[in-house]
């Protein structure tokens, strides 16, 4: 799929100016239900906040009220229609679990995506082993999705790193690993050496860039990360730069500016701690020759490279 505008941050997009021109005509959500007659008293609060697929009637009732005429109403109906078009989404992903196809959604529409991984390998860099194993281990877990399809959700997240090498537009893509997301407890020995060797594929890419956290690199005065977590930046600069953070039963999307810097201060700190790129690389390689040549075993640290960190 190529590059278009992300459903998840238009429907965001349009909740903010929705909310904006409320609030500059004196509404209160109360008000906009009773005057427009939905029946539904969170409807407006959902799309708002940009948690529910817009329907066009319902924003043309809404700029009518709110007297939102001229080319700004042409604009925001534009990014209606891109909001509520999940029709293309549906058919590259028929069987992605909501939440995946939520990351599809980002991952697609962005010109830039970084990533820190605390623990567990990104989805977009993850080797069909090390994919099948995250979702197998998982599955004892209670969910909301019902069945699942362990083979299903493997293919859909592997169609998810298709972006990265797309002759049309692929984004650029920075992850700083973590050593403990590369690390033995991830899997049997197999395939943490097959997804040692994808990574060394990938960070040969001239779009991706992988850095590795040692574990005893001290991140600024000794700052220890809270979680894992992604930001997204698109190619129309009014579309707001996005993080997300998973969770166990919910994913986190925070588009408010404060809350956007405080992340992407926290990942300059972080790859400033990280081995550089090359250097990166060849930890990548030792780890994966040493983890072959021990049988298994978990393998000695490779040798210690001389990049200053703080």
């Amino acid at each position: 799929m190529s590059r278009g505008p992300s459903p998840i941050v238009r429907r965001r997009r349009l909740g903010g100016e929705l909310r904006r021109h409320r609030e500059a005509a004196g509404l209160t959500g109360e008000q906009v239900i009773a005057r427009v007659g939905w029946a539904s008293a969170s409807k407006l609060s959902r799309l708002e906040n940009g948690r529910s697929r817009p329907d066009l009637s319902d924003v043309l009732d809404l700029l009518d009220l709110y007297g939102v005429y001229g080319p700004e109403r042409e604009q925001l109906i534009a990014i209606a229609r891109d909001a509520a078009n999940t029709r293309g989404w549906l058919r590259e992903y028929p069987v992605m679990t909501q939440r995946q196809r939520g990351y599809a959604e980002l991952e697609s529409g962005a010109v830039d995506i970084r990533e820190y991984a605390a623990a567990i390998v990104p989805g977009l860099l993850q080797s069909p082993g090390y994919a099948r194993t995250r979702i197998h281990s998982s599955l004892w877990l209670p969910r909301e999705d019902g069945d699942r399809n362990l083979e299903a959700e493997v293919a859909a997240r592997l169609a998810r790193q298709a972006i990265l090498n797309r002759e049309l537009d692929p984004p650029r893509y920075e992850a700083v690993l973590d050593e403990a997301a590369l690390t033995a407890r991830g899997g049997p020995p197999e395939v943490m050496r097959e997804q040692l060797d994808h990574l060394c594929r990938l960070a040969q890419l001239p779009n991706v860039t992988l850095l590795v956290l040692p574990r005893d690199a001290r991140v600024a005065e000794w700052y220890l990360p809270h979680s894992a977590f992604s930001m997204y930046r698109f190619a129309d600069p009014a579309d707001p730069e996005t993080v997300a953070v998973e969770t166990l039963v919910t994913d986190l999307v925070l588009t408010e500016k404060p809350d956007v810097e405080r992340y992407a201060l926290l990942f300059e700190r972080l790859r400033a701690a990280a081995l550089p790129a090359e250097q990166s690389l060849d930890w990548l390689r030792e780890t994966a020759r040493a983890m072959g040549a021990s049988g298994g075993r978990t393998p000695p640290r490779p040798r210690e490279h001389s990049a200053a960190r703080p």
